[in-house]
């Protein structure tokens, strides 16, 4: 069924645009009714990132949760993955992160997590839909039964600490000098303190929000200035969160870029030595390199597919019982932990592990040659292009071509109209000739 308001991610769209007050007030109305389910005190917390619409996004939800009779607690900008721990932590009936993750600041969006801290069903998505698509003015709560509302403080530490006790007790980072980019987001008090307490030499970038700013030049999508500030600063370790600190990419010490398939192998790797994986394997989805597989294979681990998105990766980790999995954009997801992508979490396993291994990020942090991997977009206007003979008989010849030496990956875009086609494999010039047919053909069958 066609969903009118949630995509993969929860809401998400230009703020004042679809993301408005009345959306967000519904929002609030909807998934109030929906948690309510005993006769008791129901809370909800509501965490967002750095973003000027975050105020007014949150009062809104506010506004929503309180007309139905839900207390809020409110905890100002945190991580994504601190409002799903603690919506538990506290025990809530639901948690709200207000974030449109690596967007632009005149984005955002609004996720929802269940109690247990994980995101929500695509079941209970529809119900929230359902009534906020209804009148809901006969179900709100009576005067002596509207929500209070409070800001809580405490919770940056409990955060950090929680980060923390993710290592061994006695794990200090004393001598690393690291660089954090917070990318102006959500992470810009708690993971800075974090790698301080546990004895770092912290270098900030990316910490001076304004509400405009986030992930401006800055952050995991654009690591150009954290390898510049790595180079400049002589650091150990470039460490780049995104605007909702739920993804993490690291730069090594020459200030090269080491992305989430390479820190997935360096995870997993531990982990197996420490006999610490609950299945022997990961979990990525179909953008992962070829690389990435290969070399776990020669480890004796398998590498288990999904589409794109994290949400695909944690409910095939939970469903088969695997504790790492990810995205090659940084989403790491280690289930011990966390209920969602956690980029402070990764980092500090990545951190424990080069401390252990005495040895440069550059060398801990290269497990494996990716395979040459190219990605091309075809805009078509409607219709659907893969559906054309002539473009299936173009993926048909280009999966012929490559010959078990490589792989390809069409699919169209689910937030626009583009095919995406990927092909990866052990020679360049083969691979990208055989993309090429393929955009081509889908070029004249999007005309």
């Amino acid at each position: 069924m066609t969903r009118k308001f949630f995509g993969t991610d929860g809401i998400r769209g230009r703020a004042n645009g679809v993301i408005t007050p009345e959306l967000a007030l519904r929002v609030g109305m909807a998934a109030g009714l929906v948690f309510q389910r005993g006769e008791y005190r129901h809370r909800v917390v509501i965490g967002k990132d750095t973003r000027l619409s975050g105020y007014m996004i949150e009062n809104a939800l506010v506004a929503g949760f309180t007309s139905v009779g839900m207390d809020v607690l409110l905890l100002g900008p945190m991580p994504t993955p601190a409002v799903a721990m603690l919506t538990h932590s506290m025990r809530c009936d639901i948690g709200v992160m207000i974030s449109a993750s690596h967007n632009p600041y005149d984005d955002n969006g609004i996720k929802l997590f269940g109690p247990d801290g994980y995101k929500l069903s695509d079941a209970i998505e529809s119900e929230i839909e359902a009534l906020m698509s209804g009148d809901l003015s006969s179900r709100l709560a009576k005067p002596a039964d509207i929500g209070r509302a409070k800001r809580i403080e405490s919770v940056h530490a409990r955060y950090i600490e929680f980060a923390k006790r993710t290592l061994p007790r006695n794990q200090s980072f004393d001598g690393i000098r690291v660089v954090v980019d917070c990318a102006n987001g959500a992470a810009y008090r708690v993971a800075p303190e974090a790698l301080w307490e546990l004895g770092c030499e912290v270098v900030t970038i990316g910490d001076t929000p304004d509400g405009f700013n986030i992930n401006r030049d800055v952050g995991s999508t654009a690591p150009e200035a954290l390898a510049a500030k790595v180079r400049e600063v002589r650091a150990d370790i470039g460490i780049a969160l995104d605007g909702d600190a739920d993804r993490v990419l690291i730069v090594d010490e020459k200030g090269h870029l080491v992305d989430g398939d390479q820190l997935m192998a360096v995870v997993a790797e531990s982990f197996k030595q420490d006999g610490r994986l609950t299945r022997d394997g990961v979990v990525a989805t179909v953008m992962s390199n070829l690389g990435l597989e290969r070399h776990l294979a020669a480890l004796g681990l398998s590498l288990a597919r999904t589409p794109v998105g994290d949400r695909y990766v944690l409910e095939h980790m939970r469903t088969h019982g695997y504790n790492v999995g990810g995205e090659q954009s940084g989403h790491i997801i280690l289930s011990d932990y966390s209920t969602t992508g956690d980029g402070l979490v990764a980092a500090l396993q990545v951190l424990a592990v080069v401390q252990r291994m005495a040895r440069p990020v550059s060398e801990v942090c290269h497990r494996f040659d990716p395979l040459p991997q190219i990605l091309k977009n075809v805009r078509y206007r409607s219709g659907r292009p893969l559906e054309d003979d002539e473009v299936r008989r173009a993926i048909a010849a280009g999966e012929q071509k490559l010959n078990n030496h490589g792989r390809l990956l069409i699919r169209p875009s689910g937030t626009e109209p583009v095919i995406r086609v990927m092909g990866e494999g052990d020679d360049r010039e083969l691979v990208e000739s055989v993309v090429n047919d393929i955009v081509e053909a889908v070029g004249l069958a999007a005309a």
